[in-house]
């Protein structure tokens, strides 16, 4: 342990649990550097020294603002983002980093839940709170701990099944502007989710082999797809005029990738002016994968055209093909059959 000098202010060197700390002392006269010194030397020896960490002067705020600037402006939805942010900063924004605590977090989640927020919503902000508070613990050193990560998730009901009935596709496909029709018959024929198929690019089309490739889902594994002929005359056409400043399939006017939550909000404006009820872009996957099964389709070929990541993910569509269970009952026709014979030989010895 010891004093020295860097320019005109004194610094302490000193070693707390195996690990050198080098800190200023922030003044230029040698006996009041000496006292603040000694007053560390006696916490240490009292063991009720603690590190300062730069949480300790920042705010909820300020962490979300450099969590917005260095991770989320990278992202595709970006946009979501920082409407997760709007909904957390009223609440927490002017708190020190080192005073928020898991309490706080749990009040912060029962006010949106009295407020009428969906489960889903709920969870997607708290998905960023812990987030944010991993890299201000592990990246930036801010804080020593994440009381995000001591909060539960309220708990939601993914089992929606709401696919798109032969009539509603075509009240549908109607009302739908060229650019929106042509993303929704690229969704019902390919099951491919909105971000994939707006990050899809000509690198991962492949018109000799009739194949899409997903390089990055949301599972982060890479998928390759067949095309059926629907898609494949689609492709063919937009590759006679794709622009030489992207590589993107479909693009907006700026040859830039398409905004996601533009594309939810025009589906939703065009399904409520086409009639078609309770009905997300998300619903055109259930709706590939529901006419797959009532068509008979192997449940682990749907599997692997999804991109689900465990069979009991694509089981939740089982129930649509009740004939592939019609083997297992009919065996015990057999047996009925043998039943009645041994009834009616009984009655004629009557």
């Amino acid at each position: 342990m010891g004093l020295y000098k860097r320019g005109q202010v004194w610094w302490m060197s000193f070693v707390y649990k195996g690990k050198r700390y080098r800190k200023s002392t922030e003044t230029t006269d040698r006996k009041l550097a000496l006292r603040i010194f000694d007053k560390i030397k006696g916490e240490i020896a009292e063991n009720r020294w603690f590190e300062s960490l730069p949480g300790e002067k920042k705010t909820f705020r300020e962490m979300m603002e450099k969590f917005l600037d260095e991770h989320a402006s990278t992202k595709a939805s970006y946009k979501s983002y920082k409407s997760y942010v709007k909904s957390l900063n009223p609440f927490l924004g002017n708190h020190i980093l080192t005073d928020i605590t898991p309490k706080m977090i749990n009040e912060y989640k029962l006010k949106r839940r009295n407020d009428g927020v969906k489960p889903g919503s709920i969870n997607r902000e708290l998905a960023i709170l812990k987030k944010a508070f991993n890299l201000a613990l592990k990246e930036w050193e801010w804080v020593k701990e994440n009381p995000a990560s001591k909060v539960s998730m309220e708990e939601e009901n993914n089992k929606r099944d709401r696919w798109l009935a032969d009539d509603e596709e075509e009240r549908l496909l109607e009302a739908c502007s060229p650019r929106l029709r042509e993303l929704v018959i690229f969704a019902l024929n390919t099951g491919m989710r909105l971000s994939e198929i707006l990050a899809l690019t000509w690198r991962g089309v492949d018109l000799f082999r009739k194949t899409i490739t997903v390089f990055k889902s949301k599972n982060k594994e890479m998928r390759t797809l067949p095309m059926n002929q629907t898609i494949f005359e689609m492709l063919k056409s937009r590759a006679k005029v794709k622009s030489i400043k992207t590589d993107l399939v479909f693009y907006n006017k700026n040859h830039a990738q398409i905004d996601k939550c533009f594309v939810s909000l025009s589906f939703h404006n065009t399904a409520k002016k086409a009639k078609v009820e309770d009905f997300r872009f998300h619903d055109l996957r259930h709706t590939f994968a529901t006419r797959l099964v009532q068509s008979g389709k192997d449940l682990y070929k749907i599997q692997r055209l999804l991109g689900h990541k465990t069979p009991s993910m694509t089981q939740r569509y089982a129930h649509h093909y009740p004939e592939s269970l019609r083997d297992a009952v009919e065996v015990l026709d057999n047996r009925v059959t043998n039943q009645s014979h041994d009834v009616d030989n009984s009655l004629k010895l009557q």
